[in-house]
């Protein structure tokens, strides 16, 4: 563990959309870690953002270099496996980018490496801190809608022309549901827990797709057996619906918009975890329909939520202070990082037989 003054020195391997995005960012904006090397093949690009910042043209460098405390893999999901496994050999804690590898075996198996090393190996699930699913915690823990009996979440986007980029081609890793589902998979399990069954329905929606784009997942839970959870995306979507809607016995719980963070991000912007301001602001509000007090018709009473900002921030806090070795530190534990793996699993077991899967074997 490192020490509550030392700054924690990350390495970043890869500087495509998610290391230039997603993590160089977000590291050089939370206090106590600095962002010390980005491995690149594309070296002018990354001084041309952080001039300050070692580049190196190979992993090997990076695992080489005894200063290195984290290593953030932000290449292919291909690539995540091997790479993981050389860093944390080399006595590296290692974030990877969701998903942890394409599949369960491989994640098992970095996790006895890790385990073996000593080492923290942990996944980036940064849409636990979207503004729209935190504003849905919150109303889930209000107890204002009752028993909770459906629960949706739909990541839609319309994405007509096919990118030639690698998410887009048919290799292993690729596909929507390994992409998106890992998230919508994790932030289901934060609310409800790890289901009995899980039933993946996956389909090649646009023209001239080379995999997977469109995924409808249910999952069920047998001590909650009136509960129905569908988690949804596809690429294909001009007007989407609602990004969350929950039910209860007592109301319902809608929430339109995806959180503004990426798009905020994808501009340049770098946040800072001490000097916030009005990042994350969430525009859109949910809205909360309840039952009336009268007893002879039932009244509904709909009522705005306000937004709660989002903060891709508190994910790199979370993991500073886990490394720290500060107790109650927020961060995605090894347990997390397999069952998230696992329903992933599960999920293309189903696809592939076309009926429901059980998960207590894998979870």
């Amino acid at each position: 563990m490192t020490t509550p003054t030392t700054p924690i020195r990350v390495a970043v391997i890869g500087y495509g959309l998610a290391g230039k995005v997603f993590h160089a960012p977000l590291i050089s904006g939370v206090p106590g870690l600095e962002l010390a090397c980005i491995c690149s093949s594309k070296p002018e690009v990354v001084l041309a953002d952080w001039p300050q910042v070692r580049v190196v043209a190979t992993p090997e460098q990076v695992f080489a270099d005894p200063t290195i405390d984290l290593v953030v893999i932000a290449t292919s999901n291909a690539s995540h496996h091997p790479l993981a496994r050389a860093a944390l050999l080399a006595g590296k804690h290692v974030l990877v980018d969701k998903p942890c590898t394409v599949t369960l075996a491989e994640t098992e198996d970095l996790l006895a490496v890790a385990q073996q090393q000593g080492r923290v190996l942990t996944v980036y699930q940064n849409r636990r801190w979207d503004g729209d699913f935190l504003q849905l915690q919150q109303v889930l823990a209000s107890g204002r809608l009752g028993r909770i009996t459906h629960f949706e979440s739909h990541f839609d986007r319309f994405r007509h022309v096919v990118p030639g980029k690698w998410r887009e081609q048919d290799i292993p890793g690729s596909d929507l549901w390994l992409d998106l589902g890992a998230h919508l998979v994790d932030q289901a399990l934060q609310l409800f827990g790890v289901p009995d069954a899980l039933a993946l329905d996956v389909a090649r929606q646009r023209d001239n797709t080379q995999t997977n784009d469109y995924f409808h997942a249910q999952l069920r839970y047998a001590d909650q057996p009136g509960l129905r959870v569908v988690l949804h995306a596809s690429s294909c979507v001009t007007a989407s619906g609602p990004r969350f809607v929950l039910h209860g016995t007592q109301g319902s719980f809608t929430k339109y918009g995806l959180d503004v963070q990426e798009d905020v991000l994808k501009t340049g912007a770098r946040p800072q975890l001490d000097a916030l301001g009005d990042w994350g602001h969430d525009p859109l509000p949910g809205q909360l329909a309840t039952h009336g007090s009268s007893d002879r018709a039932p009244e509904v009473v709909l009522e705005t939520v306000p937004g709660v900002a989002g903060n891709y921030l508190q994910y790199y806090a979370g993991l500073r202070d886990h490394l720290r070795g500060l107790p109650g530190a927020a961060h995605v534990s090894r347990q997390q990082v397999h069952q998230v793996m696992a329903m992933l699993d599960c999920g293309e077991q189903s696809a592939a037989s076309g009926s429901f899967v059980a998960t207590g074997a894998y979870c």
